[in-house]
């Protein structure tokens, strides 16, 4: 896709692209201080019902059976195939004795020949507990991107990717709340998962960018990371297409209740992919990394480990 000996003037593009990424960040900080977010019944509690018609689910008349009592309000969506539908209401019984199956079955008895395959229920003192998990999840997650990449490469590096990682969750979790797609569990799993890529990511290019730091003249970061970004882009690149071609066909046809994950990975891979080309290497220059510190720490290594093994083969012969 790309030329592999060719070199592209990423750098050239670091400081509006930098600009760019910070205003989009603000822009999404202020969603979340500012826009209620849509918890779906994982978060906020609430009841499930998975419910198979002989026919075509009739959706009209069930919404209309739906009004009134405690599932009133609840959202219906197909689910695998149009005989096949689940039910999402915000209400929970609080009757131990109360078999929400048997209320559902009850309100649903005038529209057609059905059976209930399925009733969860969420209490939204377990909905709060799940937020709570889901937040630690995400932070657990940071801390350890941090100190793996920090033992891997460098403190400068750990930073840059830890920052990489929050720029986007930050803009996925905007795209999340401008578009109010209901955020539960499997959402949860799409952040986890668009994480996990884009550190993925991130790391080839910081260990292409070490790499070309050992073996070239370079003394400058910015060709060296010119270098590293021509040499990774077609892999990114190709890699994230077949990744979204597959999200894209589980959107298309995967049936309503798995788009708002495929939206979700959707944003997350492309935001994660950009990110990872534009954004990761270009925060090593204002963090401070340098071509000739890292090579003079390289060299000392090496000094080191030459001193290590000449002591050893010393040992060795009796001569110490």
């Amino acid at each position: 896709m790309f030329s592999f000996t060719r070199v592209y003037p990423f750098s050239k593009w670091q400081k509006p692209t930098l600009v760019f990424v910070f205003a989009l960040v603000i822009g999404a900080i202020a969603l979340i201080f500012l826009k209620t977010p849509n918890y779906g019944i994982d978060f906020a509690g609430g009841t499930v019902i998975q419910v198979r018609y002989q026919s075509a689910a009739p959706k009209e008349a069930i919404e209309s059976a739906l009004k009134g009592g405690i599932f009133d309000g609840a959202q219906v969506q197909e689910f695998g195939s149009p005989e096949e539908i689940v039910i999402k209401a915000r209400a929970a019984s609080d009757s131990i004795g109360l078999d929400v199956g048997d209320l559902m079955r009850e309100t649903l008895k005038d529209t057609g020949e059905f059976e209930i395959r399925k009733a969860d229920m969420v209490g939204a003192k377990a909905g709060e507990q799940l937020r709570t998990a889901g937040i630690l999840a995400v932070t657990v997650s940071l801390i350890g991107i941090l100190i793996y990449v920090a033992l891997r490469f460098e403190w400068r590096f750990a930073i840059a990717a830890t920052l990489c990682a929050i720029h986007d969750i930050t803009l996925t979790v905007g795209f999340i709340l401008l578009f109010e797609v209901p955020i539960n569990l499997d959402i949860l799993a799409a952040l986890l998962t668009v994480l996990g890529y884009s550190l993925n990511d991130t790391i080839v290019v910081f260990d292409r960018i070490r790499e070309i730091m050992g073996k070239t003249g370079a003394s400058k970061l910015s060709e060296i990371v010119d270098q590293a970004l021509s040499r990774t882009i077609s892999r990114t690149t190709l890699t994230s297409l077949t990744t979204l071609f597959v999200v894209f066909a589980t959107y298309a046809f995967g049936g309503e209740a798995l788009k708002p994950l495929s939206l979700v990975l959707i944003a997350g891979i492309t935001i994660g992919t950009l990110s990872s080309i534009f954004v990761a290497a270009s925060l090593l220059n204002p963090l401070g990394v340098s071509v000739g510190a890292w090579k003079a720490r390289e060299a000392r290594r090496a000094q080191i480990r030459a001193e290590k093994a000449r002591m050893r083969a010393m040992y060795e012969k009796g001569a110490v």
